[in-house]
């Protein structure tokens, strides 16, 4: 999938953030810390998340079939930022575009 622009935060994960703006040929924007408001949608999932899996959650008592049936169920939710289509809808239909 083409991909413009990354926004991470300032974690660990995100060192090789070189390399990983060649390989997509992408911008990456690092959010400010404690300043939630530049990456909403990754809040807002994190907080759909958090539904299922409340803090402190053990997921080693977490089954693979019980975590695929919430990212499904995640995945079929409408969302606001995607008028209203869900994650799979706006998928498939960016899929469609790249034919």
């Amino acid at each position: 999938m083409p991909c413009n622009t990354l926004t991470v935060d300032n974690g660990k994960e995100f060192a090789a953030h070189i390399a990983i703006t060649a390989e997509l040929k992408a911008q990456v924007f690092f959010a400010h810390p404690h300043c939630p408001w530049e990456r909403p949608t990754n809040e807002n999932t994190n907080g759909l998340l958090r539904q299922f899996f409340p803090k402190y959650t053990s997921f080693l008592a977490v089954t693979q079939e019980h975590l695929d049936h919430d990212i499904y169920l995640l995945n079929n939710r409408p969302r606001k930022c995607l008028d209203w289509e869900t994650p799979y809808q706006a998928f498939a239909e960016e899929l469609l575009h790249l034919v």
